[in-house]
């Protein structure tokens, strides 16, 4: 009956995401913009560079990485923390705690629709083209079951950031200079804007301890691995599932003492 009552909210958000078709096309004439100056950016460091291979990736794989990385983003991101804040600000926040619901679930729930047709129309359109004009340079195999495991883990270590980032607006009554200094953190050293690859060796052991490169990262490293160890697999999804376990336990935490510091019209 749970499993039944989530999904409603999951169809209620399809219907809504079908609403806004036209939102969808915005993005992805943004994405491919972007991906433009991407191309000619990286394409003119490997240049200067004078060398086909730079830290171990070629201009292919670096590209093929970040194209990923960026639909990657788009298919994962939720808008949780603007969400959050306009409720908080507005005193809907109220109404939506009163719902025999836990909050932290309705929210993830309501916006799981518009999760599922970004992963359609953004995501796999993505994933096919990358695949058939790189003729195979994505290998489709065993790294497959890995790389969706990866996501679900990454899906719930971003959701939890955003939850904590959103919860801080109830003492700020403000979220936006947060919620883009989160993004522009999380966007660097998740290795979605540059592969980690290229950081500096000290600030790159450092990353690889922190949640952030487990959301995008995490499971491209799988993807994009024709053949990851055993080794490599345990580590990599040991890693998420410490810091999926983690970032739930802090955001509940987090949340729980902050619903202390909440009120509407000046209660």
């Amino acid at each position: 009956m749970k499993l039944k009552k989530y999904l409603a909210l999951t169809r209620a958000g399809i219907i809504e995401a079908l609403q806004f078709r036209l939102s969808f096309v915005v993005m992805v004439i943004g994405n491919m913009l972007y991906l433009i100056v991407v191309y000619f950016l990286w394409k003119a460091i490997y240049a200067s560079a004078g060398t086909d291979v730079v830290n171990g990736m070629t201009f292919s794989d670096t590209l093929i990485y970040l194209v990923l990385a960026t639909a990657l983003y788009n298919f994962m991101e939720m808008y949780t923390v603007w969400e959050i804040g306009r409720n908080i600000q507005t005193g809907k926040i109220v109404l939506d705690l009163l719902k025999p619901i836990e909050y932290r679930k309705f929210l993830f729930w309501s916006y799981s629709g518009t999760f599922v047709m970004q992963f359609l129309f953004t995501f796999l359109p993505t994933f096919i083209v990358v695949a058939v004009v790189t003729h195979g340079a994505i290998p489709l195999g065993i790294n497959l079951l890995y790389f969706a495991i990866s996501v679900v883990i990454a899906v719930s270590i971003n959701y939890s950031i955003d939850f904590i980032v959103g919860t801080i607006c109830l003492y700020t009554q403000s979220i936006w200079g947060i919620n883009i200094m989160k993004q522009v953190i999380v966007l660097l050293l998740s290795g979605a804007t540059i592969p980690i690859a290229f950081f500096p060796e000290p600030l790159k052991t450092i990353v690889y301890y922190l949640p952030f490169q487990s959301i995008y990262n995490a499971p491209l490293s799988l993807l994009l691995d024709p053949s990851p160890s055993a080794n490599t697999v345990l580590s990599t999804l040991g890693m998420q599932l410490f810091w999926c376990v983690s970032m739930l336990i802090v955001s509940k935490a987090f949340w729980k003492v902050s619903l202390r510091q909440i009120t509407v019209n000046g209660g």
